[in-house]
């Protein structure tokens, strides 16, 4: 299934069900076939995935750091922060123009 997110603030970003389940997840919201974030819910909404991302990345370096040491390629593949870019910025504009992100609409 093939989500698309919308909001006057930005373009329209559209994500494939894996990764759009994997962001509600780390929001703490279900993923429901039509819905809003609110520009009320945004602030709270960005730090959880921000957080989530710049986890991401230091569980990535530690993987790299135990792979170089034993001389093993590290798997790489999925990278929370370039896959979820598009849908933070968006809801990061939609936060400076208080407007709100929906989708299924």
């Amino acid at each position: 299934m093939i989500y698309q997110f919308r909001s006057k603030a930005g373009p329209d970003v559209i994500m494939l069900a894996d990764l759009t389940k994997r962001i509600f997840d780390i929001l703490g919201r279900p993923l429901e076939p039509r819905g809003i974030l609110t520009e009320e819910q945004l602030p709270t909404l960005i730090t959880a995935l921000e957080t989530a991302i710049l986890q991401d990345l230091e569980e990535r370096a530690k993987a790299k750091n135990d792979a170089d040491e034993a001389t093993e390629k590290p798997k790489l593949a999925d990278r929370l922060g370039q896959r979820a870019y598009p849908f933070l910025e968006l809801m990061k504009q939609a936060k400076a123009k208080n407007e709100p992100v929906m989708w299924g609409i």
